[in-house]
């Protein structure tokens, strides 16, 4: 990379512009791009040049502070979800309060509140990952918490479905979403060497809320009833805002954990002489922000396409059973009282599944980690079909005991999976895409379930069918890897010289020129990159 400057500058530029210089290079011969052979043209206004101290050069503390900030992301990952898993409890609430006797429909109707709720998280993941990097964790954070603590509090004085539909399944779930990923951002503020066993207290901690929440509700539900139950539960979110004070960013907003210059958010632009007022337009600018936070590169591998397909196939009957599991056990096994353990259960399974498998998936290298996503959505498409099979109710805690084991492997892989099919710089568009995907199925499955079991009378259809999805999307994503090891030797047998390895790969027509997989963030421009 060619940085040009005034003699006058070089004080001013200091110790950080050298390390730019040389880590570009080394990650320019590394991602197999060839290095410019000119100076920059005067032609090219816009240079990107890093603050000292960002980047390559920050070094986490491992731990001291960044303790609090993982209780913070304890709480908050645990209430969101302790709350989502839990709602099995509130839809039979819901149903109490708002089923129609002449009504065919209710199941179908109530079951939109829960999968709205929990759709929202995930459909808001792409724009929830462009305000953590512009305006940083902290704000992103606290703002959606006190975002979903209004739409729980508001849930509390609705008197109508639709209402909640709004209060409960777009403000709280869009809430839950703005506070739920910089929980997990922020962590990589304070721990490298130490991430995976930060992210797994997290993961643990977060657990033990999917254990106790079932038996909170069980116990304050019935005596206070449902308006006071949400009003409590708005508390959870009121801490939750409070917490999320303690993401105190170590790195600018959207600086990231990348090489150095890479990241959207510290670099400063610079005008060279002679730049002409088009290409330092405003319009250029904010064109530039949308192509770095809203590109499409992730989708032109053939691979991480099959994979999201088939995981977004998968959810279609993920939540069903945590939204009709009670109700079903309220019909099946008339006048027993541990309905709620079965999602205590389910919350134990699956926070020792995510430590578990998280463990496993560390030994089993490259995108071989996607056959254990093929064994779990395998085992859940089978539990879920053994749900109405169940005759006693010893025989659902274990089939819950799976559920979970299974939930937890399928989330604990997600991330590495997305880092072998697009490389570490653009993992997180890939994620934060493939949750919005997941988003569409995974609310649509619920009501599906409620509008068969209105038709039919009972939940075998619904659970039968609601296991399909997941075995569909398990067939899916057994071939990635066949295919990716086929891309992997055919692109082998083209690089026949050193020289040919060197030169880059050519580009669509109309896109930046950038090094493959990740190495440079997709969506700068040649001018901001000068490759």
């Amino acid at each position: 990379m060619h940085v040009r400057r005034k003699p006058s500058d070089d004080q001013a530029a200091g110790s950080g512009c050298k390390i730019v210089q040389e880590d570009s290079s080394v990650q320019l011969l590394e991602a197999g791009c060839k290095p410019p052979l000119s100076p920059v043209c005067d032609s090219e206004s816009v240079v990107r040049v890093e603050e000292p101290g960002h980047g390559a050069a920050f070094v986490p503390p491992e731990g001291g502070y960044g303790w609090l900030v993982v209780f913070a992301a304890t709480w908050c990952n645990g209430s969101i979800f302790g709350i989502q898993n839990s709602f099995g409890i509130l839809h039979m609430m819901l149903m109490k309060e708002h089923a129609d006797p002449d009504d065919k429909t209710s199941q179908f109707k109530v079951a939109w509140v829960g999968a709205l709720a929990m759709g929202m998280i995930f459909f808001c993941s792409p724009v929830v990952s462009m305000f953590t990097d512009r305006f940083g964790c902290r704000k992103t954070a606290v703002s959606g918490a006190v975002l979903a603590f209004i739409g729980l509090l508001g849930t509390s004085f609705a008197n109508s479905l639709s209402l909640r539909y709004f209060t409960y399944g777009i403000l709280f779930g869009c809430g839950c979403s703005f506070a739920f990923q910089p929980s997990l951002v922020i962590l990589g503020h304070y721990f490298r060497q130490r991430l995976g066993l930060a992210n797994g207290v997290v993961t643990a901690g977060a657990s033990l809320f999917s254990m106790g929440l079932p038996v909170l509700l069980n116990k304050v539900g019935e005596p206070l009833g449902l308006s006071r139950t949400f009003q409590i539960l708005s508390l959870f979110m009121l801490v939750q805002a409070l917490l999320a004070l303690l993401f105190k960013p170590l790195l600018p907003a959207g600086g990231g954990m990348g090489p150095p210059g890479m990241g959207p958010g510290p670099a400063k632009p610079q005008t060279q002489p002679g730049a002409t007022t088009q290409e330092g337009s405003r319009w250029s600018r904010v064109l530039g922000e949308v192509r770095k936070y809203f590109n499409l590169r992730v989708f032109h591998i053939l691979t991480y396409r099959l994979w999201a397909f088939g995981v977004a196939t998968a959810v279609l009957g993920y939540f069903v059973p945590y939204v009709h599991l009670i109700n079903f056990v309220k019909e099946q096994f008339k006048g027993t009282q541990k309905e709620w353990v079965l999602l205590v259960c389910i919350g134990a399974s699956s926070g020792v599944g995510r430590l578990a498998f998280g463990k496993i998936g560390d030994l089993i290298t490259g995108v071989q980690k996607i056959y254990m996503q093929v064994v779990s959505f395998m085992a859940l498409g089978l539990m879920s079909m053994m749900i109405p099979q169940c005759l006693v109710f010893e025989w659902l805690v274990v089939v819950c005991v799976f559920l979970g084991l299974c939930d937890g492997c399928f989330l604990t892989m997600m991330a590495p999976i997305a880092f072998e099919l697009v490389g570490p710089m653009q993992a997180s568009q890939a994620i934060g895409y493939l949750l919005g995907l997941m988003s569409l199925p995974m609310t649509a499955g619920p009501p599906i379930a409620g509008l068969l079991h209105d038709y039919f009378g009972n939940y075998t259809v619904a659970f039968s069918l609601a296991g399909v999805p997941p075995i569909v999307g398990g067939v899916v994503l057994f071939f990635v890897p066949l295919i990716h090891r086929r891309l992997q030797a055919a692109a082998s047998s083209e690089e026949t010289s050193t020289t040919a390895h060197m030169l880059p790969t050519p580009t669509p027509a109309g896109e930046p020129k950038s090094c493959s997989n990740g190495d440079i963030l997709p969506g700068y421009t040649d001018v901001e990159t000068h490759i």
